[in-house]
């Protein structure tokens, strides 16, 4: 299990307040072992690039005047974060795709864990664009902790959202990688644990079709299914039933309706396969998710995943 010793966070360029590095300095405090932080940044501008009236040196020149400005700015607004307890540093890099100068920090720096602000995006910028977020929880190799807010109430609760219907071992491993992860944050964070599943709706054509199909009997066997599978996994975890949700309905309507009734701090997703998304998701589910939810998104990729980024592979 990681203990999210060797931290990576992202900068905010936008703004002065750093809710992802509040929150790293919060997981690091927590630590049984010394934790390092690495604050970092990926900068770029088409036209230090595109101006011929400068030799290359001078460019080179421009593009480290403008990394070293990135720096002193980066360690002042850290200041009121960090204090010497932490082993920190600030790291700017050149690069036209963020999300790929992430990524490589993280395989070149072996981190633990990936920790970076988001926010709700617009519909325009969600057709129109992939952002860097997706991008990084779609790629990057270790777990994506998504932050929406600096603050960290009292008391928290965090969700883990399992998919206990699935008889795909990778799924069914996936499922104790969450809760181990959501046991570990809980503990070092000082929060409650819940954990909770979505099942799906009869399909309404299957009664059309089947004019002999029962959907009350099917309905309350998927559920049966779900609650037995549930009852093992928090069972094995040491968990109460109090401590587990299991609804009808999409994971993008229950998943939001749990962390709000819950008034959860962070919900963890299980990402795999080849697009990166969530087992029980399908398209863009985990983005509608994930703009449905106003906390903190822990995702955790299973075991054995290799990232498409990997050097060891792109070469």
């Amino acid at each position: 299990m990681s203990i999210y010793s060797k931290i990576l966070v992202v900068a905010d360029i936008n703004h002065d307040e750093q809710p992802a590095l509040a929150r790293a300095v919060q997981l690091a405090a927590k630590s049984q072992s010394p934790s390092h932080i690495t604050f970092f940044m990926s900068i770029y501008d088409f036209s230090y690039d595109m101006t011929s009236m400068l030799s290359i040196d001078e460019r080179d020149a421009m593009r480290r005047g403008v990394i070293q400005q990135r720096e002193q700015w980066m360690r002042s607004v850290a200041e009121p974060y960090i204090d010497s307890s932490i082993q920190f540093d600030v790291k700017v890099v050149w690069h036209n795709r963020p999300y790929e100068a992430i990524i490589a920090e993280v395989f070149s720096g072996q981190h633990d864990i990936l920790i970076k602000g988001t926010h709700k995006h617009d519909v325009l910028e969600s057709v129109i664009f992939t952002p860097t977020d997706w991008h990084l929880l779609r790629k990057c190799p270790t777990p994506v902790l998504l932050v929406k807010h600096s603050h960290w109430p009292e008391n928290a609760n965090i969700i883990a959202s399992v998919h206990v219907g699935s008889e795909v071992d990778t799924h069914i491993q996936l499922n104790d990688i969450m809760v181990e992860q959501l046991l570990n944050l809980t503990q070092r964070l000082g929060a409650s644990p819940y954990l909770v599943n979505a099942y799906p709706v009869t399909p309404a054509n299957i009664t059309i079709e089947l004019p002999e199909f029962d959907p009350t009997t099917y309905t309350d066997a998927v559920r049966g299914h779900h609650l037995t599978s549930m009852k093992a996994l928090r069972q094995k975890h040491g968990l109460d039933e109090n401590q587990t949700i299991v609804q009808q309905g999409l994971p993008e309507d229950v998943i939001p309706e749990a962390a709000k009734t819950l008034d959860a701090a962070m919900v963890i997703l299980g990402t795999t396969g080849r697009t990166g998304l969530s087992a029980v998701f399908i398209g863009n589910t985990a983005e509608q998710v994930i703009d449905k939810i106003n906390c903190d998104v822990l995702a955790l990729k299973p075991a054995g995943y290799i990232s498409p980024l990997d050097p060891n592979i792109a070469s």
